[in-house]
């Protein structure tokens, strides 16, 4: 008889969840010697932020000197990434040595640029026999029209967080207002100022010897709903100060009202392209490219569990896998395990924010 999944809080905030019996003992047999409370826990991977407060941009960089297997991805409508293509299952590279989540829009790609000299620098990456080649995917989320649009994470920014993440990572890993979460905002359906603060959240769920981390900068059009309870954290405020909109339903309303012959909408829209949710997960299960793909698909269910409306044509959104490779786990389980990680790091990362340029964050009200 299988047990059931209560996920309850572990006294240090993780959830240990349950599984069959011969799981339950096989997990025993392999259990950590402590709980991981925090995704700088995480053994073999390094993070670090570069936080530009004062322009309102940021970057997050996830290292494994050792490398990983990866994974993506790719579910909205206008991305900004790098080597999404060399993760592909059928692509001849299976080692992937750091994942970069940078604001800045297609600018923010430089910041990866950043990071694989830095790697290189330390002589981690690809051994291609002349050198070696640093395997650094990312993806850039639209803050351009938060603070200054003339100021994006450039190489040196990304450098800087690598080199943190290697000789002085912080822990527990800072949340909200930072890195990739800096310039993020939430719930803009009715324009910016309506809209919220997003942020950078994480979650680290546990089952046995399996551990799944996870990190979303979260800057999606939609609002943001704690994936628990179904409260809203974040999102479109209403004009009267009442509390947050229904977006989906705002929505579905305008297209009731509209004439049959009505060319465009007849009421604010976000301005295209400038929404993402980007996000890495992070787990010490051994899987092939094909299995961290998998992960990835399922994980990205997190974004319909924790944001509405979602993927639309105006979101760029991404997930990213990096697997470590310490425990043989089920796939269906580690993918479980991935999105109730990513939902709740959604969740958190709105709950961190703080009012930042004007802009109100959950964190301050």
């Amino acid at each position: 008889m299988t047990k059931a999944i209560d996920g309850n809080p572990m006294p240090d905030g993780t959830r240990q969840i349950g599984g069959s019996t011969a799981m339950d003992k096989a997990a025993r047999a392999q259990a950590p010697a402590k709980a991981i409370s925090d995704v700088s826990q995480i053994p073999g991977v390094r993070i670090a932020h570069y936080t530009d407060e004062e322009n309102g941009t940021g970057c997050t960089v996830i290292v494994c000197p050792a490398g990983a297997t990866g994974g993506v991805d790719v579910r909205g409508g206008a991305p900004a990434t790098r080597e999404t293509d060399l993760l592909r299952p059928e692509e001849t590279v299976d080692v992937l040595h750091a994942i970069v989540l940078s604001g800045g829009s297609a600018f923010g790609l430089a910041a990866s640029c950043g990071v694989a000299e830095e790697l290189e620098r330390r002589d981690i990456g690809l051994d291609v026999q002349v050198g070696k080649v640093p395997i650094v995917s990312g993806a850039c989320l639209f803050d351009l029209a938060y603070a200054n649009p003339a100021v994006r994470p450039a190489a040196k920014n990304g450098a800087h967080a690598a080199a943190l993440a290697l000789d002085d990572a912080p822990s527990p890993l800072p949340r909200g207002n930072v890195g990739a979460g800096t310039g993020c905002t939430v719930g803009k359906l009715g324009g910016p100022t309506l809209a919220m603060k997003g942020g950078l959240g994480t979650d680290v769920e546990q089952a046995g010897p399996l551990t799944c981390g996870a990190i979303s900068a979260v800057n999606a059009c939609g609002n943001v709903y704690d994936p628990d309870t179904g409260e809203a954290i974040a999102g479109m405020r209403a004009q009267d100060g009442s509390g947050i909109v229904d977006e989906c339903a705002l929505a579905l309303g305008m297209v009731a009202h509209m004439p049959l012959d009505a060319g465009t909408p007849g009421a604010a829209q976000p301005p295209a392209r400038t929404n993402t949710t980007i996000s890495c997960v992070i787990t010490n299960a051994k899987l092939t490219k094909a299995q961290a793909t998998k992960v990835a698909q399922m994980a990205a269910d997190a974004y319909a569990h924790a944001i509405r409306p979602t993927h639309t044509t105006n979101d760029g959104d991404t997930v990213f896998v990096m697997a470590t490779g310490e425990v043989e786990m089920p796939l269906d389980v580690v993918g479980i395990l991935a999105t109730r990680a990513l939902e709740r790091a959604i969740a958190d990362g709105c709950r961190s924010a703080k009012t930042l340029h004007g802009v109100p964050g959950a964190a301050s009200l």
